[in-house]
């Protein structure tokens, strides 16, 4: 898809351009310290683009200073500044880093207001070479767009029109543009309206792609190239992101293997494949078990999502960390590959769906921790979905999938939700597992 080039620092985003990986500070920002270290792992390990969390007035200064120290160091990988509803802020820090991340609509409840305010910034932007990005999740697009259209991967295509139709009368073309889910579904559903929707008005900007809180481990792997290589498949997504409930700098190979695949600088490493009455029988000959679960996601993934597959069945080799070759279905590999697959492209749930960010500055408890806890006790239950969420800000809207949610408040305090309703509030975080579990469990002994 060929679309307007925006750029933030020393990086090209757009046609005719690499796909640049990029990844989130989880450290808190007032460390400057930690934070900076944080983000030489992520520039040697071959970060684009590091977004860093500004939740306040009082963290531009560790922004700047952040930067200033990276900048002396001789790391000019470009930084990103993550607001949430503060324009105010989004102004502040503007003139401080490459690129802004906003969703506008959460200036102001008043939607006037809050163009007003976004005009504001835009203005600042223009002024100091920032770009933009108008970033929309499922499940915090407001009550405005959610009444006109539901809580749809429509509604959020029909966002974000509205936002780049404002940057296009403000001439502010320097815009990256993205609509991120945990269902991969809803996902790859609205950007292909969105990218249907920009071609449409003749206007194409470069898209940020992923798939939000998509966990951790295999899983969190297996989703999030289930989601994105959909869409690079078909030419849309100029920037990507991993989000994986585990250390930042982990989500950068995967991202670096998506970006390499789709640049068309590697292929898979299946060997062989028949399809056959909406079956999928493919051989592989894989360097390694993680080159392996990306291929499959990858190969599989989009024909699972668009229903021209029912089932696939993996068979071949791969290697382990000495260099033996193991067998895929003789390791037991094969099923389990083909089982996650099912449950990333939500074909068929065989435990239960995890949703977890990956967390960042204003994750104030062991979020990883608190996952695998989470993980470890339920994984006997199915047809059931989990969210285990950083913080409030995201948090509640950002499940809008779950049975459960599990969300950090601050000063170790913890909210338990049912659905959308918060049923437990200011549970230690030290209790709140197993209070969790125990609300869990009643409701399914209930329905026995």
């Amino acid at each position: 898809m060929e679309t307007l080039t925006a750029k933030v620092g020393n990086v090209l985003i757009g046609s005719g351009n690499r796909i640049v990986p990029q990844t989130m500070c989880n450290t808190h920002t007032s460390d400057v310290d930690g934070t900076v270290a944080q983000c030489v792992r992520m520039h040697e390990a071959g970060a684009g683009l590091i977004r860093i969390t500004c939740p306040g007035m009082g963290d531009v200064k560790y922004m700047k200073e952040i930067r200033e120290k990276l900048r002396a160091m001789g790391i000019d990988t470009p930084l990103v500044a993550d607001i949430h509803f503060s324009s105010e802020t989004a102004i502040a820090v503007a003139p401080y880093v490459e690129k802004v991340r906003i969703n506008p609509g959460n200036f102001n409840r008043d939607h006037e207001e809050a163009c007003r305010q976004f005009s504001r910034l835009v203005k600042v932007c223009k002024e100091h070479g920032t770009a933009i990005r108008i970033g929309l999740n499922h499940g915090s697009l407001g009550d405005r767009i959610t009444n006109l259209y539901g809580n749809t991967p429509n509604a959020m295509a029909k966002a974000a029109m509205e936002w780049l139709e404002l940057c296009i009368a403000e001439d502010f073309m320097n815009v990256v543009v993205s609509l991120k889910s945990s269902n991969t579904i809803v996902m790859v559903e609205a950007y292909r309206l969105l990218a249907a929707a920009m071609q449409e008005r003749g206007v194409v900007f470069p898209v940020h792609v992923g798939v939000t809180e998509a966990g951790n481990g295999d899983s969190g792997r297996i989703k999030s190239c289930v989601g994105i290589s959909a869409l690079l498949s078909e030419g849309i997504g100029n920037t990507i992101r991993v989000s994986l409930t585990e250390d930042p700098v982990n989500e950068i190979p995967v991202a670096r293997y998506l970006a390499d695949r789709y640049d068309g600088l590697i292929g898979s490493s299946m060997a062989s494949v028949r399809i056959s009455e909406r079956k999928a029988e493919a051989t592989y000959d894989s360097p390694s078990r993680e080159r392996l679960i990306l291929d499959v996601a990858c190969d599989f993934g989009k024909r699972l999502l668009d229903k021209e597959l029912d089932e696939i069945s993996i068979d071949g080799i791969y290697r382990d960390e000495d260099g033996k070759e193991v067998s895929i279905a003789g390791s037991g590999l094969a099923e389990y590959l083909e089982d996650e697959l099912m449950q990333a492209t939500r074909r068929r749930f065989y435990k239960p769906e995890y949703i977890a960010c990956p967390g960042c500055g204003r994750t104030m408890y062991d979020l990883q921790g608190a996952f695998e806890a989470v993980k470890a006790r339920t994984g006997h239950l199915k047809d059931v979905v989990i969210a285990v969420m950083g913080c409030i800000v995201n948090g509640p809207g950002e499940m809008a999938d779950a049975d459960w949610g599990y969300v950090g408040e601050g000063n170790h305090k913890v909210s338990i939700y049912h659905g959308k309703e918060p049923v437990l509030r200011h549970v230690p975080d030290t209790e709140a597992v197993d209070k969790l579990v125990e609300l869990i469990e009643a409701e399914s002994a209930s329905k026995k």
